[in-house]
């Protein structure tokens, strides 16, 4: 018998799963507040989310996956009053790059994705219910829930009434019953966005959004709440307070799947220490089948270090795995068991157990067994991975007759042409793509060039060209260019000598 384990953050405990509905597991994922482009951090909770919907297809029959999109925050109306333009015109660009983000990084879609624009209805009957119920309060055109009148209320994030006051954060209102007190709904000026409500014109708070976005898709109750441990307090606490309490009887969501959030080269994310990784620039440089295998390396619970040694380490286990199903083109996934990787993710998404169930069938592959490189195969659905053949993995995004060129170039090497080989590695970088040569005797290709000069060195090489044309020295002309071609540099000849830039990508 299949039996899915968890760590529940509402009880602080691994538990075994069981479902409301085993016809339909219902669960819910915090979304993307749409004003900018998402960050590396916000990538984790999805891939991480990803792989637990991926397991509970393979173990129930219907799962409904519920990842909301905040599109009503006041740094949305900053945006748009700065630019002078409609809340719509600023959320449409973030919506799809987030889109394209999460394709990129083969994140399934959401069956639905909801947006709090389009759920202002049920956000004014949730509230309507809560001061009905005795638990909100209308203070000077603000709609506000008083904490006091919920005796569960901080039980979810195990803090006292004074720790969560400051772990919140909040505005000390005069209008407040209790300082801790939080907005469900509040006024709009003429200038910001409203919409019309039994206490004026006005927009909700953002905990309620969510709240009223699982009701209307989920229900009341539903199986599973994912979102990064950064949202524990206030947002999810205020999310069960309002949902509860709003419905007396709910549970909400029976099991609460919080992520590590996550370093970058050792320390956190910030903008001020100039290690903010934009999800897109780190794209642009990675393949986001590197990028989600790094995003996994580490347990979900755990702290991810991300670097660009990460990235490169998690690359080369790529290929490994590519290479060992390369070995074996004719072996099929259908029907294959991968208890190993199946096993690990039941407890508690163990991925990096399944990792390493990954490299026991990668070498059994390299054995020359075509079962082992099967059950790779099979493996990668269930995590979301080897979306690409190996073909195409070694030369992403690379025309077929500079793929062509490069195995030439590869035969020229072994049959020690070493002439012929620099010539054909020359002219693809003319063309603008780049061969890495690998330790075993393969290689990689991409449009990225290795970079290995800095500006300095660049400087210095464009200096002596210079001196070497003033000269007439073919020789040192031609081979200087070919070392700056060679790492990406573009050369433009002018009236005052060569200039130079990086190539563009």
């Amino acid at each position: 018998m299949t039996q899915l384990t968890l760590y529940n953050t509402r009880t602080r405990a691994k538990e075994l799963f069981v479902p409301l509905d085993a016809e339909n597991i219902r669960a819910y994922l915090c979304g993307p507040t749409v004003y900018d482009r998402a960050h590396i951090g916000n990538a984790r909770n999805v891939v991480i989310f990803d792989i637990l919907i991926r397991l509970l297809r393979r173990i129930y029959p219907r799962v409904t996956y519920v990842r909301n999109i905040t599109d009503i925050d006041d740094r949305i109306n900053e945006r748009a009053a700065a630019r002078g333009v409609s809340i719509e015109e600023v959320t449409q660009g973030p919506v799809r790059w987030y889109h394209e983000d999460m394709g990129l990084l083969y994140t399934l879609p959401p069956d639905i994705e909801p947006r709090a624009t389009e759920h202002l209805p049920e956000i004014i009957e949730i509230i309507e219910r809560l001061i009905a119920n005795g638990h909100a309060y209308e203070a000077e055109g603000h709609v506000l829930f008083a904490v006091a009148s919920d005796p569960n209320y901080g039980k979810f994030s195990g803090h006292t009434p004074d720790e969560l006051l400051a772990g919140a954060r909040v505005d000390v209102a005069a209008y407040k019953r209790d300082a801790g007190d939080f907005v469900l709904w509040k006024p709009s000026t003429p200038d910001l966005p409203g919409w019309d409500s039994p206490w004026g014109r006005g927009r909700p708070g953002w905990h309620i959004e969510c709240s009223a976005m699982s009701w209307k898709h989920l229900g009341q109750d539903f199986d599973i709440h994912g979102g990064g441990d950064d949202l524990i307090f206030p947002h999810h606490e205020n999310e069960i307070a309002q949902s509860c309490c709003a419905f007396p009887g709910s549970n909400f969501a029976n099991v609460w799947v919080h992520n590590r959030m996550l370093l970058v080269n050792g320390e956190k994310m910030s903008k001020s220490l100039g290690n903010f990784l934009v999800l897109h620039d780190v794209l642009e440089k990675a393949p986001g089948e590197a990028v989600r295998f790094l995003l996994m390396r580490s347990h979900y619970r755990s702290t991810l270090d991300f670097s660009d040694a990460g990235l490169v380490e998690a690359k080369a286990e790529l290929d490994r795995f590519y290479r060992a199903i390369e070995k074996h083109p004719e072996a099929t996934d259908r029907q294959v068991p991968v208890m190993l990787v199946f096993d690990a993710l039941l407890d508690d998404l163990n991925t990096p157990a399944a990792i390493a169930a990954l490299h026991k069938y990668a070498d059994l592959a390299f054995a020359g067994n075509a079962a082992g490189a099967a059950a790779l195969k099979a493996a990668g659905k269930l995590l979301g991975l080897f979306n690409t053949t190996p073909k195409e993995w070694f030369g992403r995004n690379v025309p077929s007759e500079i793929y062509e060129t490069a195995l030439e170039r590869k035969d020229a090497r072994n049959q020690k042409d070493y002439d012929k080989a620099d010539r054909l590695r020359y002219e693809l970088a003319l063309q603008g793509f780049f061969i890495e040569d690998m330790l075993d005797g393969d290689f990689s290709i991409g449009s990225r060039p290795p970079n290995k000069l800095d500006y300095e060195q660049a400087d210095k090489f464009v200096d002596d060209l210079n001196l070497a044309t003033s000269s007439g020295n073919a020789a040192k002309i031609d081979r200087l260019r070919r070392a700056l071609v060679l790492d990406g540099v573009v050369l433009t000849d002018t009236p005052q000598g060569w200039k130079w830039k990086r190539l563009k990508l």
